[in-house]
């Protein structure tokens, strides 16, 4: 008889000790209302910096401005995921994981790369674009700047806070580094003279030629990519794993059916129809 309750009153132990264990999760999945919070306000609140074509740039259509570009689209099916509208706010690149981590916006869309130092403060989705960087120059000194070498002494442009100023500053020995906290100030004091190159994105590099032909060019020289900064992604707060897991679904259903890779060509066509 003791045996038989010794042996009943194991179950009811251990059944009692997983039901502590279901509860603990139940509890850990409640306490995330990242998806609900948005779902309950009805708007999706993403932050950019609409400064980086194809990606995110503003354009005038039918007399209004407006903010497109591929991340838009992203963030877009999103919110469409969501059954929510988006709202999208449009800040300088260096304050965006502030505003993030401030409860001003939901998602950060804007180009970013998920670097090691960024993992420590933010989420970050799965990863949806792999970066390559590149020196754009102007056209007459697209054969100037073939090696770090040549570099040395020269104004180099990079945005604030992004990994293009760390790998001008790693990279690029002995050049000047200039840092702005929007792209287009410093590619438009390329132009003016006041710059000898910025570091860019290649994709961003790309647009700027397809756009002025005559004005801008890629220098030879040879810039690396480290692993840690070649992945873009949707950045979110840490405690949104709800949210992110959403997100990551909706960027692997779009890979999977080859629409992201057309929503990048629809923005590109829409750079080129409205950039200039």
């Amino acid at each position: 008889m003791k045996k038989v309750l010794k042996k009943g009153l194991g179950v009811i132990g251990a059944t009692i000790a997983l039901g502590l264990v279901l509860a603990g999760c139940s509890s850990s999945s409640s306490s995330d209302n990242s998806v609900k919070k948005i779902q309950d306000k009805g708007t999706l609140v993403v932050g950019t910096s609409a400064d980086y074509a194809p990606f995110e740039f503003p354009i005038v259509k039918n007399g209004k401005k407006q903010i497109v570009g591929y991340d838009m689209m992203i963030a877009q099916k999103i919110a469409d995921n969501l059954g929510v509208k988006l709202k999208i706010e449009n800040t300088e690149f260096p304050s965006l994981i502030s505003e993030l981590k401030g409860n001003k916006i939901d998602l950060v869309l804007a180009g970013m790369v998920s670097t090691n130092e960024r993992r420590k403060v933010v989420a970050f989705s799965k990863s949806y674009y792999t970066v390559k960087n590149v020196l754009l120059v102007q056209k007459k000194d697209a054969d100037s700047f073939n090696t770090v070498a040549s570099v040395k002494g020269k104004q180099i442009g990079a945005q604030q806070t992004t990994t293009q100023e760390t790998i001008a500053k790693n990279q690029l020995k002995g050049s000047n580094v200039v840092t702005e906290g929007v792209l287009t100030s410093l590619t438009t004091e390329l132009l003016q003279g006041k710059l000898d190159g910025v570091v860019v994105e290649n994709e961003i590099a790309d647009n700027y030629l397809k756009q002025f032909p005559g004005k801008y060019a890629i220098a030879k020289v040879k810039l690396n990519t480290p692993k840690e900064q070649r992945s873009v992604n949707v950045a979110a707060r840490k405690g949104d794993k709800a949210l992110v897991k959403r997100v990551n679904k909706v960027i692997t259903k779009l890979q999977k059916s080859g629409e992201m890779t057309k929503m990048f060509k629809q923005a590109q066509e829409l750079q080129s129809k409205y950039g200039k």
